[in-house]
């Protein structure tokens, strides 16, 4: 399991019960150990809570679709610089858009991409709370609002951008590298 991060993936047997489960069936689910799932494992108590909040955000019922937040993701990490997420979140995106070539789309240049008005409305949020939340103003919410995003939808995509942008930093801090069978899935 070495080649994770900068730091060794633990070994699994010495990881907490909770732990261990979550990550065993996570690979029968993909045929694999998602990488940051081993890093993460390094420090149980920040391994729960990471995922904790990660499934409240991406797992939340009714809003944003699952393929809008994963285009949240890919947007932002991209802007980030993160070549885990966008390698890892930009597979998940292209199996829940059912489209191939989304994600490179939305990773290189978003607004090139065409996309739809409400897509392009609410990357654009998420790049500003992503790079310069302290310049959100009402005025951003108007167009969210205007491209027919709820307040519950705008909260999602703010707190989507702000949770990948705390994740991108963590990742390129730790040299955390994306499993190779990420990028080709979803092909």
């Amino acid at each position: 399991m070495s080649g994770v991060s900068r730091w060794p993936a633990p070994e699994l047997a010495e990881l907490p019960e909770d732990v261990r489960a979550r990550i065993l069936a996570v690979q029968e689910k993909a045929g694999f150990v998602p990488n940051i799932f081993l890093l993460l494992a390094r420090r149980p108590e920040e391994f729960r809570a990471f995922l904790a909040y990660h499934d409240a955000l991406m797992d939340r019922p009714g809003g944003l679709s699952k393929a809008e937040r994963e285009m949240i993701v890919v947007a932002t990490s991209a802007l980030n610089r993160c070549l885990y997420c966008v390698v890892a979140h930009g597979a998940i995106l292209r199996i829940r858009a059912k489209d191939p070539l989304v994600a490179d789309r939305v990773a290189t240049n978003w607004r090139k991409a065409d996309l739809s008005p409400r897509h392009a409305a609410m990357l654009a949020f998420a790049e500003k709370v992503s790079r310069e939340a302290e310049n959100v103003t009402e005025a951003d919410y108007a167009a969210l609002a205007a491209a027919g995003f709820d307040e519950e939808e705008a909260w999602d995509i703010a707190a989507i951008a702000a949770f990948f942008a705390m994740s991108n930093r963590l990742a390129n801090a730790f040299a955390l590298r994306p499993n190779e069978q990420f990028f080709a899935m979803g092909r």
